[in-house]
């Protein structure tokens, strides 16, 4: 029983990072026509949700540092996706606000990225019990992070 569960198909770690990498491409392929990684179409999707948030917030939400976020960010910004401006009020605040063209794309990123993903035959039931299962898991891991933690 212990060798089978060393085996590396049997590790639930592995089965998430290969999934993981097969969404990388999917992800990769519906948005290359638009000229968006991955991680900025978190960042529209959050923008979406919500927009004209701090530059702390959107890092917060999609869960991504400074590092990592200010050069994409940038980079979105000279593309026309959004902007950012400092507050007035406290220059220490950064706000992240999109731009017409990411509102103008929204559509059309969204059906290629629908489209992507109907190409995987996932019913709408199977995607709801997979989104359950795997927001189930991210909250043990968390928990156990913040135990850990104390």
């Amino acid at each position: 029983m212990m060798k089978d569960f060393l085996s590396l198909d049997k590790q639930l770690c592995f089965a998430v990072y290969e999934t993981a990498g097969e969404f990388n491409k999917l992800y990769t392929s519906a948005l290359k026509s638009f000229g968006l990684t991955y991680p900025q179409y978190l960042v529209l999707l959050a923008l979406w949700e919500k927009d004209e948030v701090t530059m702390k917030e959107l890092g917060e939400r999609v869960n991504l540092g400074t590092g990592t976020l200010n050069p994409m960010i940038s980079r979105m910004q000279e593309n026309g996706w959004l902007r950012k401006q400092r507050s007035k009020e406290d220059e220490r605040k950064v706000y992240v606000t999109l731009e017409e063209k990411a509102f103008q794309e929204q559509r059309a990123i969204t059906r290629r990225v629908a489209e992507e993903v109907q190409l995987c035959n996932i019913s709408l039931t199977e995607y709801e019990e997979l989104m359950e299962k795997l927001n189930g898991l991210h909250r043990k891991l968390k928990q156990r992070s913040t135990t850990i933690d104390l």
